[in-house]
């Protein structure tokens, strides 16, 4: 079966790509508006882009009928935001931060979610969050009628000091964090079923 990308509904389109790429990581991400307001919300199509400089990217879409998102509007208009990741524990606090509410309502808040300032940026962490990044836009691609990739440098990485195994080689107890991602439709995986390959070399491989 063969879908034409041009020939295709946005909903379907949204389907297609939310039905076969998964997981997905999913991307916590506060903000803030230029009269100090803060949001929150979860988003999916996210994942990291680079270590030098460190990136992330976050790709934004309008609600077809409320357009503009408050975080799309933030991130654009103040160029700073907080990337926090969602363990478990968490991940309905994170769902309800998805409700549709009225603009400048602080999810945060609504979810009874404390947070913790930040050091670079003006948007706080999420102080239950186990890893923060603090984020600066570095490049913003409109990529359709108010749809945007949001390409974030990470200023600083937060993880809470219960995760970590040896600070000067940053090595994590990455599954005691026990984040969470996206699945398709309203499911959510863990990420706790894992295997290992080893990566070949081609003087291995040609022996």
């Amino acid at each position: 079966m063969r879908w034409d990308m041009d020939k295709v509904a946005t909903p379907i389109a949204y389907k297609l790509l939310a039905a076969t790429v998964m997981p997905r990581p999913i991307a916590w991400v506060v903000s803030q508006d230029d009269q100090g307001r803060v949001n929150a919300a979860p988003y999916s199509f996210f994942n990291v882009m680079g270590s030098a400089p460190p990136t992330v990217a976050l790709g934004m879409l309008a609600d077809p009928a409320r357009g503009v998102k408050d975080s799309a509007r933030n991130i654009l208009d103040t160029g700073e935001f907080v990337v926090c990741l969602v363990p478990e524990r968490l991940a309905a606090a994170a769902n309800l931060t998805a409700i549709d509410a009225p603009r400048g309502v602080n999810e945060l808040a609504l979810a009874g979610l404390a947070t913790t300032d930040s050091v670079h940026v003006k948007p706080p962490r999420i102080s239950d969050s186990p890893v923060a990044f603090e984020c600066r836009s570095h490049t913003t691609v409109e990529t359709g009628p108010n749809q945007w990739v949001v390409i974030g440098q990470v200023i600083a990485v937060h993880i809470d000091d219960r995760f970590i195994l040896d600070a000067d080689r940053a090595h994590i107890d990455t599954p005691a964090l026990d984040l969470v991602a996206r699945s398709y439709g309203s499911d959510y995986v863990r990420s706790h079923d894992t295997f290992q390959l080893h990566r070949p070399t081609w003087a291995g491989h040609v022996e």
